[in-house]
């Protein structure tokens, strides 16, 4: 892939595991990328990323994309987007399929 399409650019980043968004925090920061919007629902994590990261190129945005208008403000503005909002852990799908079903299904249609 050519990575200067990404210059000047907004990635918008949405969930996913920590260590996924890191790597793509990590990788993408280093281009001449314009910012990247972190987007989840857990603000210890992304306090955690914001603190790891200390680049003003990083932005951290709570919302769900489960929630519809939270999806519809954090697109605005947005050139690219990485979608890692899921529930992934089997045992958790199995035991909450209605959870699953909402985060994994509505969410990639919200997005």
């Amino acid at each position: 892939m050519n990575l200067s399409v990404f210059k000047d650019k907004v990635l918008l980043i949405t969930g996913g595991t920590v260590s996924f968004r890191n790597l793509v925090l990590r990788r993408f920061l280093d281009l001449d990328i314009k910012e990247i919007w972190i987007f989840s629902w857990n603000e210890k994590k992304k306090d955690d990323m914001r603190h790891a990261s200390q680049n003003l190129k990083a932005k951290f945005y709570i919302g769900n994309v489960r929630n519809k208008t939270s999806v519809d403000l954090a697109i605005r503005g947005v050139d690219f987007l990485f979608s890692a909002s899921a529930l992934k852990q089997v045992f958790s799908c199995e035991f909450f399929p209605i959870e699953a079903t909402r985060m994994n299904l509505k969410g990639t249609v919200n997005l």
